[in-house]
């Protein structure tokens, strides 16, 4: 019987050529992370199911895949409960193993502790068009930092790793949880309903301020409300940089000093910065971010080319508190990596060289020739000579190769020829 050889649904099988585009992408991001001193880590794909569902994921909490425990019976009773199958679950980011990797190694580490991670989590999703159930996250935090330093520098290095594979065109999205909040509070909205008006306010730009006040009538916030609403955030909407500070104290009287400060901050950093380099941000009033966990400061980096965002993230001040017992200031920022892959295409740059070796070439000849041309610091793979020239070399075209050396039995030099102009 014929064994269906396809990957499971909601995953894919990665050929050479995209993995080596993969591969030159995460090369550049690590440089970059690395320069600014963020130290790589791992954990372990598995975790103990009671973090996984304790509160920290949000909607993605109900996508775990669970894992059965050790020694079931091949049959349970039907009364056995969920949990007594279950106590492991796989991750579904790589933020909850990090405040669990934190608590254990905190006397380790230095302080603030810059951390880096990439690695594969799996979402139980719905498979289809760029949506997969195992994909790759790239994410950076700064633990034990309250100032806005933490937001500023993820934000340089961030957009400095997008620059450096060729991602241009991007803009930074700038706003704070706290400002939502005071937002909420001075439209006169109980606590309990805030949620709902931040899911409305996020939907802005896809259904504009008539589709916003529809939802929100909904909701029965009633037409002065909204109008205040619609006031404040259109007025905090494309304004100047510099004048961020005062337009917060206008648009919204309760909005606490320290906000203010710590966004003028971040404003003044960002254009700063716009002077030693290109860096496109806006603060956008509308800017929710869907993690439950942020407490202040949140951004995305957004892309012409892309739907989503391409990187978001924020400050989580009181996530790993909930595990340590006391609240550690936290802020980090997430990179698309499957996204920023998809966006870029193509091949990953550099030079590969194919010695076409033909077969009464004696091997200390092949792999002396091959030796030579790897002193180059290229990529140089021997492969035997078969069938029709041209289409041969049409083949290793299309594996990625980018020149070649014929190699016969007479050959005194290495003749080296592009492939491109044959």
């Amino acid at each position: 019987m014929k064994i269906d050889n396809s990957p499971a649904r909601g995953t894919r099988d990665l050929l050479p050529a995209t993995v080596a585009v993969r591969d030159h992408v995460l090369a550049q991001i690590t440089e970059v992370y690395h320069r600014f001193g963020y130290q790589r880590i791992e954990t372990p794909a598995l975790e103990n199911i009671e973090r996984l569902t304790g509160g920290q994921g949000g909607e993605n909490e109900k996508l775990i895949y669970r894992i059965l425990r050790r020694g079931l019976d091949e049959t349970v009773s039907a009364e056995t409960t969920l949990g007594e199958l279950v106590d492991l679950g796989l991750r579904y980011d790589l933020t909850v193993p990090l405040t669990r990797f934190y608590g254990n190694n905190q006397a380790t580490l230095p302080q603030p502790f810059r951390s880096f991670q990439f690695g594969p989590v799996w979402r139980a999703e719905r498979p289809q068009k760029g949506r997969y159930r195992q994909f790759y996250q790239c994410d950076i935090d700064m633990l034990g930092e309250e100032s806005v330093l933490a937001e500023v520098e993820l934000i340089e290095a961030t957009t400095e790793a997008l620059a450096a594979v060729g991602l241009d065109g991007t803009t930074v999205r700038v706003s704070d949880r706290r400002f939502l909040s005071a937002l909420a509070a001075g439209a006169g909205l109980p606590e309990e309903e805030w949620t709902g008006l931040f899911i409305t306010l996020d939907k802005l730009d896809k259904v504009g301020w008539d589709g916003v006040r529809a939802e929100l009538a909904g909701r029965g916030l009633d037409g002065d409300r909204v109008d205040q609403l619609q006031a404040s955030i259109t007025s905090l909407q494309g304004i100047d940089s510099a004048k961020l500070g005062d337009q917060l104290s206008a648009s919204v009287p309760g909005l606490a000093d320290e906000v203010i400060a710590d966004l003028s901050a971040t404003a003044d950093a960002l254009r700063a910065l716009g002077e030693t380099r290109p860096i496109s941000w806006e603060f956008d009033p509308t800017l929710v971010r869907g993690m439950g966990y942020y407490t202040g400061q949140i951004f995305e980096i957004v892309h012409p080319g892309s739907s989503g965002s391409v990187a978001g993230g924020g400050r989580y001040d009181r996530l790993i508190g909930r595990s340590l017992g006391r609240d550690v200031p936290a802020c980090g920022f997430s990179i698309g990596f499957e996204r920023i892959v998809d966006l870029l295409g193509g091949q990953a740059p550099g030079e590969r060289v194919a010695v076409l070796y033909e077969a009464d070439v004696a091997l200390p000849a092949v792999t002396g020739a091959a030796r030579t041309l790897r002193g180059t610091g290229r990529t140089v793979s021997p492969i035997r000579r078969r069938g029709k020239f041209g289409a041969q070399l049409g083949r290793l075209e299309e594996w990625g190769f980018t020149s070649f050396v014929h190699l016969k039995a007479d050959s005194a030099d290495l003749d080296e020829r592009p492939l491109g102009d044959r």
